[in-house]
């Protein structure tokens, strides 16, 4: 959506509130009824009986084709009005982390009467989320990230987001077979502890593998910035690296770039196997769609957060379907194949901890003293503000 058209949908929704609140309580249900994005006001229960319409509305920071964070979020979004009958989705594309997304949240709630919102990007929730679902406890708001502090935020805000370092330390095993001299790159937004996760995951799949490997980071200082990450990309491959993956919104620049270059590829988010048929290895990806098709049953079913039916902190690795591993891309060699597949059976079994002892900083500090471990639920890792050994780069 260009600017010029979202500056048009904001005043209209900001006219159409005003009329709303001069009583216009026709004008209601026929907006409902004209903003809806699936027909029909009710759903099919495999039974035969209808269901009452429950409108639900999503909104991302980017488009929802972005081959990224955005478009796992949308395919998920897709999956649960497809599985769950009687959900009407209303959706937002390219949202800032502005007060831009609380009007949108608001234009949903008084215009398309939605009952349950997603925002799904990290910087929607303080302090756009917490505002709004004070102003409107009745609305659910489930938020892809934060974390839910009891008795400090609102009952009718819920926190749900992924072990994805799971699938990234999988994905690390891969490159690490692939990469002849052991030279891999990562293209890094910013230093929050979930990217750090990811890099030191990543790095730790390659090391299990091959002790000699390394990790190139490079920062491009925001989520979504093409002309770094393209000149990231192709700085490491001048640099030799044979393979790079990423933590950016998109990664469609940083998989074509690699492609053009010659340089194979791991992916982020959702598959970018389309967009390097020649170098894409493998990728860590969201599985959304089983669980917003489980909380689209929930809420459909009556559940709430504020009657603590719904957990106000949802977290869920390989095992629980959060996240998996994109399909081997040709290239991949049936030993990195079985190794991969070795690692992914063990972490999902439990019997394969990533962070665990003897464990380094690259800079030489004690992370962990061996026979130590820190399990992919502990706490301890959404606080990570270090690099493991076999980084090369610098938070700071």
């Amino acid at each position: 959506m260009s600017d010029r058209n979202r500056s048009f949908r904001l005043s209209r929704r900001q006219m159409m509130r005003g009329l709303l609140a001069s009583s216009a309580f026709g004008l209601t249900a026929k907006l409902s009824t004209g903003c809806a994005q699936s027909p029909g006001p009710s759903g099919t229960a495999a039974d035969g009986s209808t269901t009452e319409e429950l409108v639900v509305g999503f909104i991302y920071v980017g488009p929802k084709d972005d081959f990224g964070y955005n478009q796992a979020h949308a395919e998920g979004a897709a999956a649960m009005t497809a599985n769950v009958p009687g959900i009407r989705l209303v959706e937002e594309a390219s949202v800032p982390e502005t007060t831009a997304v609380a009007e949108t949240m608001r234009s949903m709630i008084e215009i398309d009467g939605a009952k349950v919102i997603f925002p799904t990007s990290f910087g929607y929730f303080d302090p756009h989320i917490l505002a709004l679902a004070r102003e409107f406890p009745d609305v659910q708001f489930f938020h892809a990230g934060g974390l839910y502090q009891e008795g400090v935020h609102p009952k009718n805000v819920g926190s749900y987001f992924g072990y994805i370092d799971e699938a990234q330390y999988v994905a690390g095993v891969v490159a690490g077979h692939m990469s002849p001299a052991g030279k891999l790159g990562f293209v890094a937004a910013k230093p929050i502890p979930q990217l750090l996760r990811n890099v030191n995951s990543f790095t730790l799949g390659a090391r299990s593998v091959n002790p000699a490997a390394t990790t190139q980071v490079i920062f491009t200082g925001d989520w979504s910035v093409p002309v770094k990450e393209a000149e990231a990309t192709n700085s490491m491959a001048d640099q030799g690296i044979e393979v790079i993956t990423c933590h950016v919104d998109s990664p469609k620049v940083v998989m074509e770039t690699a492609e053009r270059r010659g340089v194979m590829t791991s992916g982020y988010h959702a598959d970018q196997s389309p967009l390097a048929p020649q170098g894409y290895l493998t990728g860590a990806e969201w599985d959304w769609s089983s669980i917003y098709t489980a909380l689209g049953q929930d809420v459909m079913a009556g559940k709430t957060l504020m009657n603590g039916d719904i957990p106000h902190i949802l977290r869920g690795g390989l095992a629980d379907n959060f996240c998996k591993l994109s399909p081997y891309g040709a290239a991949v060699s049936d030993a990195a194949k079985a190794d991969a597949d070795a690692a992914l059976a063990a972490i999902k079994s439990g019997e394969l901890v990533i962070y665990d002892g003897p464990l380094m900083t690259n800079t030489g500090t004690e992370i962990l003293p061996a026979n130590e471990q820190l399990k992919t639920d502990n706490v301890e890792l959404e606080k990570m503000d270090y690099f493991v050994e076999g980084v090369i780069g610098s938070i700071s």
